[in-house]
């Protein structure tokens, strides 16, 4: 039917991811490896790999090389994940990436009340209704 809809308001679960082993069910340490020292295939975001495309081309998106990005299989199939991009669980625990722009425009904090945040307090990095910890991607 025609018309004009709104989201209802549902509150999800979100992470920012920014490399490999960043999100917290990958179960990994800083440097991406298993706490036993062996590298690890994460359970949210896998590594990227294609046989058709070098790990250095720069992504379109994003403009870093491939081999800095995550894969993510979603009930649509499956998607590249950029550094930056959310890793948001949904209300049946299915996992999905979003553009931190897209993020931004779409969610609102939660606080622990269950109110919502001052949005306009917030810098875009800080938005979001709940995450795992900022990760230093210098390394």
């Amino acid at each position: 039917m025609k018309g004009r809809y709104r989201k209802r308001p549902v509150v999800i679960e979100a992470t920012q991811w920014f490399k490999n082993g960043d999100h917290p069910l990958d179960n990994t340490t800083r440097d991406g490896t298993t706490p036993n020292g062996q590298h690890w295939e994460g359970e949210a975001v896998r590594y990227y790999r294609s046989p058709h495309i070098d790990g250095n081309v720069v992504c379109r998106q994003c403009g870093l090389a491939m081999h800095n990005h995550g894969w993510i299989d979603t009930l649509e199939g499956g998607h590249i994940v950029c550094p930056g991009d959310w890793i948001i669980t949904g209300i049946n625990g299915e996992q999905y990436p979003c553009k931190p722009d897209i993020f931004e425009a779409t969610y609102e904090l939660v606080t622990p009340d269950g109110g919502v945040g001052d949005a306009e307090r917030q810098s875009a990095g800080e938005r979001g209704v709940t995450r795992g910890p900022i990760r230093d991607t210098t390394n």
